[in-house]
């Protein structure tokens, strides 16, 4: 009896929920070993794309197969494979290998050995059960069953920062997910040995005419630029805020809710009001990109991008859809040309553009893309049209060179790599001299003063009264200090040394340190005895033997993106291996979207030491910010000094929080979007 409707519709739903649940899983167990960055997010998207055009391929090339025995055996081979895998991987769990210096390489090789067979199949689950399902039941391709799939992947993502991420640990979500890939292989396995032996029809009706050239190139370039648009804003939103899952999954999930809207319910889509909103959305947004020094307050910035994603995604999946093949047997040629797209869109934002530019110019060129498209699609649509769309483009082209002279303003260096596009600007500072800032991004990661007298000036957030300067003025009594910094940053904290000192610096993006050494003098000023550590600073303590650090700061979050492996009571544990008796611990928390104090204060219980909080002041004449650090020590005489009691408050604690490990950690309960 062949299988029931019901049957391929769950089997569908189960494989699109497995898929999208395993991506954020498997990109947050990477986050660690490639120090936390968003870059990480990227890649990973890049690969995922990459495997489910393979996926399409895969499914293309089972449903030309003539002999249907031999076809169902290739794929219940493979399917066992699959199953086999991830047992052996749970008895023995895979080594994942340090990446630093080739990060892309090792995100690649590590997704392919530990879920590249499942993801692979899972992939190919829509188009391949869709063609069966035709076969079986006869009529024509039930493309509603890909928008039940891009459903099952919709509730996948939303679940995974409310629901997963917040109550399992990541050894718990990997068990649930492997046996949840078991019963899709049991279904999988049902439908395939039901499988009619129906040859493919040769003679198609006259009535369905092959799809013209034109219509092919847009199944390939119109998801290519949604997919440009899904990378663009995702890399836009969690460099500048954090490298986490719920920032992930919202333009993720903007991006499926696009192609469930086209391909089931295409009748709401009306052209004529979605690209009057797009290229409002295009040229609003692309102006505010142009003015780099301008930032929009959080909440509404999301709110913006993912509206114009929306849009974006709309215009692309929903003109995708009205291009369609009518010939079944062009159906997993036009699944394939999709994935192609997605493929090369996500490739060209996640590691091409890196390497080509030296800025960061994703968002303003997926625009211009899209606004260049957008002029193919409504070129039948009469003048209006084509001169709104041409008009909009060329503003984009504008608002793109804008982007670049911004960047180029006042840089003297620009250059860009995974870890991100870093900038030096020069300019005249406050007592006339010449004053240098490094940038990531938009993010400050130190100034100098070059007026006379001001060179050895501790700037921004590493001030004589800041957290790190108390802690370095009163930790040693004026004897020898042996001092650790994770984050090299412009390598600020070397003017606390004297001759007797030593400091030890861990920075994992290898374009930072020639910077900080030619650019600016801290370092090259610095009595003390300096000496570097590349690659992620908690894999190269892993290695080192017990530095005794007198004082070990931990300042190597990238603005507002926080790598979280450096926050979890693991994490503290080794660094308490590496100080002093009575050595301290100098958090740099300063962060406009997320609370984590109180985080710190769950951390230094869980590790039985006292915490203390120190907010300096902003002194604008010494280049100084506000800042917030955190101090953690075993030594109560240290918090008892009255030069440090006066300063020092108590840590603000919520004991709704978690404390973060290595195997749970979740950043929604501190996420405070309302802040500007």
């Amino acid at each position: 009896m062949p299988a029931p409707r019901l049957l391929y519709g769950i089997t569908i739903f189960l494989g699109a929920f497995l898929l999208f649940l395993v991506e954020p899983m498997a990109a947050k167990q990477l986050l660690p070993i490639l120090g936390g960055s968003s870059a990480v997010w990227l890649t990973c998207l890049v690969f995922f794309q990459t495997t489910l055009l393979l996926g399409y391929l895969y499914a293309h090339w089972i449903t030309r197969c003539q002999a249907t025995t031999w076809r169902r055996h290739v794929y219940l081979v493979t399917l066992a494979a699959a199953v086999v895998l991830l047992i052996a991987q749970k008895i023995f769990p895979p080594e994942i290998g340090q990446g630093f210096d080739h990060p892309v390489t090792t995100i690649f090789t590590t997704l392919a050995f530990t879920i590249g067979l499942p993801f692979l199949l899972l992939s190919a689950t829509s188009p391949l059960l869709q063609v069966w399902f035709q076969r079986t039941k006869g009529g024509t391709i039930p493309y509603r069953l890909f928008a039940l799939s891009n459903f099952g992947s919709l509730l996948a993502l939303i679940s995974y920062p409310f629901l997963v991420e917040p109550h399992l640990t990541l050894k718990l979500q990997r068990t649930l997910w492997s046996a949840g890939f078991l019963i899709y292989a049991v279904f999988c396995a049902i439908l395939a040995r039901q499988l009619h032996p129906v040859p493919i029809p040769t003679d198609e009706p006259e009535s369905a005419p092959n799809a013209p050239r034109r219509a092919k190139w847009l199944w390939f370039l119109l998801p290519m630029a949604a997919a440009m648009q899904l990378s663009a804003v995702t890399s836009h939103l969690t460099v500048n805020i954090a490298a986490i899952p719920l920032l992930w999954m919202l333009p993720l999930a903007v991006y499926l809710l696009t192609f469930i809207l086209a391909f089931e319910s295409p009748t709401l889509y009306r052209r004529g009001i979605v690209v009057r909103l797009l290229v409002v959305m295009l040229a609003s947004l692309g102006y505010a990109i142009s003015k780099t020094d301008v930032s929009l307050p959080i909440g509404i910035a999301i709110l913006f991008f993912l509206a114009e994603c929306f849009l974006a995604g709309l215009f692309c999946h929903a003109e995708t859809y009205a291009l369609r093949p009518q010939r079944p047997t062009e159906t997993t040629l036009f699944y394939l040309l999709i994935a192609a797209g997605g493929a090369s869109g996500t490739f060209f934002i996640g590691i091409a553009s890196p390497l080509i530019f030296s800025a960061n110019y994703d968002l303003a060129i997926s625009f211009f893309v899209t606004a260049a498209l957008a002029i193919a699609v409504t070129w039948n649509d009469g003048w209006p049209q084509r001169l709104l769309w041409s008009t909009a483009a060329a503003l984009l082209l504008f608002f793109t060179i804008m982007v670049h002279t911004a960047y180029a303003r006042e840089a003297i260096l620009e250059v860009r790599n995974f870890y991100g596009s870093l900038r030096v600007k020069q300019r005249t500072g406050p007592h006339g001299g010449t004053e240098r800032m490094l940038l990531n991004g938009t993010i400050q990661h130190g100034t100098q003063l070059f007026a006379p007298g001001l060179t050895r000036t501790p700037t921004t957030y590493y001030a004589d009264d800041s957290g790190i300067g108390v802690a370095l003025h009163h930790c040693c009594n004026g004897r020898p200090r042996n001092i650790g910094v994770i984050g090299l940053g412009t390598g600020t904290i070397a003017t606390f040394g004297t001759a007797s000192d030593r400091i030890r610096f861990y920075e994992i993006n290898p374009l930072v340190r020639p910077i900080a050494q030619n650019l600016f003098t801290y370092l090259r000023d610095s009595p003390a005895q300096i000496s570097f550590a590349d690659g992620d600073a908690r894999t190269s303590l892993t290695r080192e033997t017990p530095q005794n650090f007198d004082v070990l700061a931990i300042d190597a979050f990238s603005g507002d993106a926080i790598p979280i492996h450096l926050l979890t009571i693991q994490a503290i544990e080794l660094y308490k291996k590496h100080l002093a008796p009575g050595g301290i611990l100098a958090f740099h928390v300063s962060n406009q979207y997320l609370n984590l104090p109180p985080e710190l204060a769950a951390l230094a219980d869980a590790a039985n030491m006292q915490s203390r909080l120190i907010e300096s002041q902003p002194d604008d004449s010494l280049g100084a910010y506000r800042a917030t650090w955190i101090l953690l020590t075993s030594n109560t005489a240290f918090f008892d000094q009255p030069e440090v009691a006066a300063v020092a408050g108590t840590v603000p604690t919520d004991a709704r929080l978690r404390v973060w490990t290595d195997d749970y950690s979740s950043i929604l309960p501190i996420l405070q979007l309302s802040h500007h």
